[in-house]
């Protein structure tokens, strides 16, 4: 029998001292509790994923102080496997490192794998700073049992689409009695079935259960779930982990079934996980909870503009962080609603947060006179319309530097796809929380936190009232763009496609095919994809957003600024 401790931990990047008193923290319980083997995530000793930190002396010293570190730590638990995730140097030709698993026990390495297979797609780009690992099996006899180990993309290509080795091959030649994968796997939208899926499907083909280890956590804009792992063969997956939370369950391994520590079988994982609204709320809160951690910062500002993407942002904000660390600041205009105001300051008496009034109108007026003499003309149009956005900006990053708050911008998914946003204006900020958000799933959201709640956190006032920017005479979102539930449908078509859930993709199809029946819908559409061409500009000097979907803007989605794009029936 063997009996496991799943580390499922949220490790920072380039933090050695945490994430090693982290991993030692978890062998001395892991010993206090029997455990025979203790596993930790993909790169649990750097966090996934430090880039170009990979070539810089310094971090390398340090990843290697801190491995010495552990070793020394495990003396302390001699009959103990530890099995951690770093980087390792490569002797021979090509990229200077491995991503490497290594075994420990009692001061030793006792089994070391280097991954195989390294993504370079998405937002993935190992191949940047690691040479692949050498074909081959690698496995360990620990309490009876002899253990396989893979690395995270190695086991995602059993179907053998992606690359030419398949490292399930070697282990099934090698008749482990259980496979342990280390990973650092994002989540978005279906990643869950996907993985079990993919792994469901590999695990029935060699007939050898396996567990899957997952960092938590977010970074950067990346947030992953945890969602740990184990199934068999026969059964499937027979437990998992807690999501979006760090976790440190106890498994025992005996007769290729998982069971708990006293042989009772684990409660049956349900199999279509939360909503995907849920999925959406709890994956954006976890990402701005650690990236607003691990820069510093304990308070954020957000412009309240009494609209929804902006009451939407400060509801999460507040979950997040808490009421007494977010601020909003209303700044009218000439332009503005009576409701911006009185909406703005029923939100934030909701959410129990603090809420500034910093009007622009007078600010705005001097821009004009100033226009006026210098340029002798009429500040109007879309110049006028910018600068309320831009002195809006300004007025927001000022606050950010006198109190030392992280700016969170507001823009969604849809707005940021077509440019309906303003440089220095509304897209100044470090982090933005919606920008994997379509407009309809703002709504959806919005209307999801009011439910859980019991209560309107979010007014109805909000919620019901026609989307615009105000920033002209009675104007609205629909002057220049088409309504929401179709806009949407055109951006998932286009920026998603195939990456959709089968559903969502058959149903942007559906309608896309619809309006290129007719020369207005054919129209509608060429216009779309053009403005999502001509505003990549924009989208470059955008803040960071958490990425939701399985294709965000970032390094998600890597396209030229200065290019010829397909914007008709080529597209």
């Amino acid at each position: 029998m063997l009996t496991i401790a799943l580390a499922q931990l949220n490790p920072t990047v380039g933090d050695f001292d945490a994430n090693c008193a982290a991993i030692t923290a978890r062998m001395q319980r892991a010993s206090e509790d029997g455990a025979d083997l203790l596993v930790c995530p993909e790169l649990s000793l750097c966090a996934y994923y430090p880039g170009d930190l990979f070539e810089d002396a310094a971090f390398l010293r340090g990843m290697q102080q801190a491995l010495n570190q552990l070793l020394e730590a495990s003396t302390r638990w001699p009959a103990l496997v530890t099995v951690i995730g770093t980087a390792r140097p490569n002797p021979g030709v090509g990229k200077p490192l491995y991503n490497a698993l290594l075994a420990m026990r009692d001061g030793r390495i006792v089994a070391e794998y280097y991954k195989q297979l390294l993504p370079t797609y998405g937002i993935f780009d190992e191949g940047r700073h690691f040479e692949p690992g050498p074909p081959g099996a690698c496995t360990l006899d620990i309490a009876g049992s002899k253990v396989g180990f893979m690395i995270c993309e190695d086991g995602w290509n059993d179907d053998g689409r992606a690359y030419a080795v398949n490292p399930f091959d070697a282990l099934h030649a090698a008749q482990p009695d259980l496979i342990v994968s280390i990973n650092a796997s994002p989540s978005d939208i279906g990643k869950r079935a996907q993985r079990h899926a993919v792994f469901g499907a590999a695990c029935a083909r060699v007939n050898l259960p396996l567990l899957f280890v997952n960092q938590v956590g977010g970074q950067d804009q990346l947030v992953f779930d945890g969602a740990s792992f184990a199934m068999s063969p026969s059964q499937g997956v027979q437990f998992e982990a807690a999501r979006f939370v760090e976790d440190f369950p106890l498994l025992r391994f005996a007769g290729g079934r998982f069971t708990r520590p006293d042989g009772q079988p684990f409660p049956v994982p349900d199999p279509d996980g939360i909503p995907a609204v849920e999925f959406a709320r709890r994956q954006i809160v976890l990402g701005l909870r650690d990236y607003a951690r691990r820069c510093r910062f304990t308070q954020v500002v957000v412009g309240c503009s009494g609209g929804i993407d902006s009451a939407l942002t400060l509801a999460l904000a507040v979950e997040a962080l808490g009421a007494d660390n977010v601020v909003g600041i209303t700044m009218p205009s000439v332009f503005s609603s009576a409701g911006s105001v009185t909406d703005s300051v029923a939100l934030c008496a909701n959410l129990g947060i603090a809420l500034y009034t910093h009007p622009i109108r007078d600010i705005v007026a001097q821009y004009e006179i100033g226009y006026a003499q210098a340029f002798d003309g009429k500040l109007q149009g879309l110049p006028l319309e910018n600068l309320q956005a831009r002195v809006r900006g300004t007025i927001l990053m000022e606050y950010s530097n006198a109190f030392g708050a992280l700016l969170l911008t507001t823009g969604n998914k849809s707005e940021i796809s077509v440019g309906y946003c303003t440089l220095y204006g509304d897209t100044n900020g470090g982090l933005g929380l919606l920008g994997d958000l379509y407009k309809t799933e703002v709504f959806a959201l919005s209307r999801h936190l009011n439910a859980s709640a019991g209560r309107e956190l979010i007014p109805v006032a909000v919620l019901d009232k026609p989307p615009s920017a105000e920033l002209a005479p009675g104007q609205r979102d629909t002057d220049s763009l088409p309504p929401y539930p179709v806009l949407d449908e055109i951006l998932k078509w286009h920026i998603e496609g195939r990456r959709l859930p089968a559903a969502e993709s058959a149903q942007a199809l559906t309608l896309v095919d619809q309006l290129r029946e007719t020369d207005e819908g054919r129209i509608l559409v060429t216009r779309i994809l053009g403005m999502v061409a001509r505003n990549e500009y924009k989208r470059r000097q955008a803040a960071p957003i958490i990425r939701v979907r399985s294709r965000a803007f970032g390094s998600g989605r890597q396209l030229p600024i200065a290019a010829h794009y397909p914007t008709g029936d080529d597209a």
